[in-house]
């Protein structure tokens, strides 16, 4: 629980523009912006080492020690909002906060943990499926969790946790995220032969006879001459290759 939110240090921004934000991240600097509680945005830097290190312990509540804001002032107190990665989603590179007060209650997302080896994976084939890593709760500011446990022991093959499964923390906590979305899941993997896989399995089987033999007397039929006039079957015989030499005419 946010007992004692962390205290870091920002700056206001002179200028914006996303350039002017690319120079402050070489410099180590993190973009960010300050809004709500009807009062004008704020742009600001955080040390991006010590913000995103903040962050990724799960630190959602802070203290912003930035110059005009005194302790106990309304804009002290924030809670992060929104996140913005780079293109490969991997290094955060703006943030968004809202100023709140110790006694509101908010709207956030809170990191789901599966905990224990659920008995349904013993089963050949068997995978855990965790669809929903977060779920959205309403709840007051200094009782925001780092992480939710859900107990997976007894989870069994066909069998779903959903998230009006879950155990929240406290009465003051509402679940807000759809009750009926899957947040752990025993499914069994079917897999499916390729192509490869089917020629190989069928590589003992009997030829298949294309043409059956055909009779004396059809083979026989087959070589006879059209009679006199008869235009060859389509397909029949092929026209001489150019080039060929053509049958001399008949002498007088």
């Amino acid at each position: 629980m946010h007992e004692k939110a962390p205290l870091i240090k920002a700056q206001q921004r002179e200028k914006l523009g996303s350039r002017y934000c690319n120079r402050l991240r070489k410099k180590g600097q993190l973009p960010a912006v300050v809004y709500g509680r009807g009062k004008e945005p704020v742009a600001i830097t955080l040390d991006n080492r010590e913000a995103v290190g903040l962050i990724s312990k799960g630190e959602k509540v802070f203290r912003l020690d930035f110059p005009g804001v005194k302790a106990g002032d309304e804009g002290q107190m924030v809670l992060l909002r929104e996140l913005q990665f780079d293109y490969l989603g991997t290094n955060i590179v703006h943030a968004d906060f809202t100023r709140v007060s110790l006694t509101d209650r908010v709207k956030t997302k809170v990191a789901i943990h599966l905990i224990g080896e659920a008995k349904g994976l013993k089963t050949a084939g068997a995978i855990l499926m965790h669809p929903v890593s977060e779920i959205e709760v309403e709840c007051p500011v200094l009782e925001i969790p780092d992480f939710i446990e859900v107990q997976v022991g007894d989870l069994d093959v066909g069998q779903a946790i959903h998230a009006s499964d879950v155990k929240l923390p406290s009465e003051n906590f509402k679940l807000m995220t759809d009750k009926h979305a899957n947040v752990a899941q025993i499914i069994i993997q079917v897999e499916e032969k390729t192509g490869e896989a089917v020629a190989a399995g069928t590589e003992g089987a009997a030829p298949e006879v294309l043409t059956a033999k055909k009779p004396e007397g059809d083979a026989k039929a087959a070589g006879a001459k059209p009679a006199a006039g008869a235009k060859p079957a389509a397909g029949g015989a092929k026209a001489p290759a150019a080039g060929a030499a053509k049958p001399a005419a008949p002498k007088k």
